[in-house]
């Protein structure tokens, strides 16, 4: 009995959970009475968020509805990447907050030398913006897993095609 396990770390969100959690943004935006006057705009891209409103005191009261609604849908704050506030025409300011998807090879090196340092007979290869870890015990990569949850890495990481 020979085989090994396998499974792979990424750092990726659940694409219809973030159109949920935007479109809620949205509807709590119009019904703010705080808000309701603002025309605030919130639209979701390809790979980021674009915020147009017109105050940053407004700007970080939709950051506080974003990570709310982000969280109650289990998105990851660690995801967001709030780029620097620009002034936009006429007192407005807009700001796009980047998704964060796939793991760089900085910290892919900082998985794989953590797993190499504390695991002997665990294996991690860096494949694009995954890593794949290997081992000839379940026990030993359930090990891995519950080592990287306590971990604080600048990415959020699932744990996917385990077998």
């Amino acid at each position: 009995m020979a085989s090994n396990y396998s499974f792979d770390i990424v750092s990726d969100f659940d694409r219809q959970e973030m159109v949920n959690a935007v479109d809620q943004v949205v509807r709590e935006i119009k019904g703010r009475y705080d808000l309701k006057d603002t025309a605030t705009t919130v639209e979701l891209g390809e790979e980021s968020i674009d915020v147009n409103t017109d105050s940053e005191f407004t700007l970080d009261s939709v950051h506080g509805i974003l990570r709310e609604k982000a969280a109650k849908r289990n998105l990851s704050q660690k995801i967001f990447d709030f780029g620097k506030v620009e002034s936009a025409s006429g007192n407005r300011v807009r700001q796009e907050i980047k998704l964060k998807k796939g793991i760089s090879q900085d910290t892919a090196k900082q998985i794989s030398k953590l797993i190499r340092d504390e695991f002997k007979k665990v294996q991690a290869s860096i494949q694009g913006d995954a890593v794949r870890v290997t081992a000839k015990s379940k026990d030993e990569l359930q090990a891995v897993i519950q080592r990287l949850k306590q971990e604080d890495l600048p990415v959020a990481l699932q744990f996917t095609n385990y077998r």
